[in-house]
């Protein structure tokens, strides 16, 4: 462990839990932030819970607000953290799956969320010179 640095989750499971109350956290966060729509041929208002994306950044704020800091598991400090790697992996894909998942359906803005994950689409661009065959004079 690290020097002198308390654990605040003993086991991976505890982690697991925490990650659970997260999620549950960021579902009551979409009633706060309402999706407002205007819908028929009335325009009539109809407001809907936001659907809040899963961030490691807001777990990480979710953490260190309810429990303590957690970066140091993520990070396997001083090789010390070595029974959470497969639950932070597992925390880091569902992430990663919410955000790809929810830019596909356009819950959330596509492009940042392509950004957010790596998958910016590349293209190659070639450009030809023709060299004159006879040179500038013929």
């Amino acid at each position: 462990m690290g020097a002198g640095r308390p654990r605040i989750f003993e086991t991976p499971e505890d982690l697991g839990k925490a990650w659970a109350a997260f999620k549950e956290d960021v579902k009551a966060q979409g009633a706060q932030w309402k999706r407002v729509q205007y819908v028929g041929k009335d325009g009539l208002k109809k407001e809907d819970p936001a659907k809040v994306p899963l961030t490691l950044e807001g777990f990480k704020r979710f953490c260190r607000n309810n429990y303590g800091e957690v970066q140091h598991y993520f990070d396997n400090t001083d090789k010390a953290y070595e029974e959470f790697c497969v639950i932070c992996r597992a925390i880091r894909e569902e992430i990663r799956e919410d955000q790809i998942i929810g830019g596909m359906l356009s819950f959330y803005n596509p492009s940042i969320t392509q950004r957010l994950n790596g998958l910016v689409e590349k293209q190659e661009t070639s450009i030809t010179i023709e060299q004159p065959l006879f040179g500038d004079g013929l």
